[in-house]
């Protein structure tokens, strides 16, 4: 299967952000790409208000993504807002075309490094897949990398490529630890990992909004072992890459470990 990671700094501008998902979208497909990752807060970056653009899953913002991913006959991820309890929104993942209409609301939220995603957002509940030519995937939102059974539970659900759409904060140590995180969640799901993070707003720039994580890039594709396929810097960039899922059955019965662990 051949994949696009589009690495994108979105703005407060929800249409703008939307022709960064056509210009992207367009570039992976004409590379040949079947399906397009983009990072979470496509809809709009953090550190802006979100409440005002939360919009149900067959709103306007999300429509016109269904009709990109359908005019290009490719299927696109990408975070956006739809409306919670008390006020609050969802960090959601939309994941649309070729047949494919789903979508993940974040379960783990960033109450963390003194800043408190729950006072914005409400959590999801639940892991979500979806199948794509054969292929399974799992879905995972930014801070949900740092909680290993979210990706076996995709795994064990038949997930052989978990995805992960982030914006990751900056910090002494940050990119160190998406890093490190990644390649964990590949090695303990024994599948592949896609991570698209939004880029470096200073590479382009423009500084970090406040306290809000805006991304420092990084995204990368890591093997069922862990290893680094293809990984970027902070700029942005689309980077486009084949992927041979049966690596994952090989991987999973030379190294069972979803087979061999142990509830406690």
């Amino acid at each position: 299967m051949r994949l696009a990671v589009a690495q994108i700094i979105s703005s407060a501008d929800s249409a703008a952000n939307l022709e960064l998902v056509r210009d992207y979208a367009e570039r992976a497909k004409s590379a040949g790409a079947e399906i397009v990752v983009f990072p979470e807060a496509v809809m709009r970056a953090f550190g802006h208000s979100l409440a005002d653009v939360a919009e149900p899953l067959d709103g306007p913002w999300a429509q016109k993504v269904r009709g990109i991913a359908a005019e290009l006959n490719v299927v696109i991820v990408a975070g956006m807002f739809t409306p919670g309890k008390d006020g609050r929104v969802r960090n959601t993942l939309l994941v649309t075309g070729c047949g494919v209409d789903t979508s993940y609301d974040k379960v783990h939220l960033f109450d963390a490094f003194g800043f408190a995603e729950s006072d914005s957002i409400d959590a999801g509940e639940s892991p979500v897949t979806f199948e794509l030519n054969g292929t399974v995937f799992g879905l995972a939102t930014c801070y949900d990398v740092r909680f290993p059974a979210l990706f076996t539970a995709n795994a064990r659900a038949g997930a052989q490529v978990n995805i992960v759409c982030a914006s990751w904060g900056a910090g002494d140590g940050k990119a160190e630890q998406w890093d490190l995180l990644v390649r964990a969640r590949a090695l303990d799901s024994t599948a592949f990992v896609v991570a698209c993070g939004q880029g470096d707003p200073e590479t382009i720039g423009a500084g970090p909004a406040g306290t809000a994580p805006t991304g420092i890039g990084h995204s990368a594709v890591i093997s069922p072992l862990g290893s680094a396929l293809t990984t970027m810097n902070g700029k942005p960039g689309l980077a486009v890459i084949d992927i041979d899922t049966s690596l994952v059955d090989e991987v999973r019965t030379k190294l069972p470990v979803l087979a061999n662990a142990r509830q406690f």
